[in-house]
């Protein structure tokens, strides 16, 4: 899993029929630090998401196929929730 921010959206015009209904989002990675780190990367949206939240992000199609409840959807990365609170201890910062 990872723990992101979701910085913008794309907007596709044809999608395969499995894809249908589900979002594009940009998400950057968050750090230990909670600053945005690495590099961005699309994901498909179950969450409602939108710019400017936290997300949860699965990275592994298997998973993401088992939430979408579609063993064959082409599809890795998928943001599975939304974070209402992060908290890092100074322990780790």
């Amino acid at each position: 899993m990872i723990l992101g921010e979701v910085i913008g959206t794309v907007t596709s015009t044809h999608k395969l029929n499995d894809l249908i209904g589900l979002r594009i989002m940009i998400v950057q990675p968050i750090n230990g630090k909670g600053n945005l780190n690495g590099k961005s990367f699309l994901a498909f949206d179950t969450a409602q998401s939108g710019v400017g939240d936290k997300v949860i992000v699965i990275d592994e199609g298997n998973s993401s196929r088992m939430i979408l409840n579609n063993s064959s959807a082409p599809i890795r990365t998928l943001i599975a929730g939304i974070v209402d609170e992060v908290f890092f201890s100074k322990k780790y910062r």
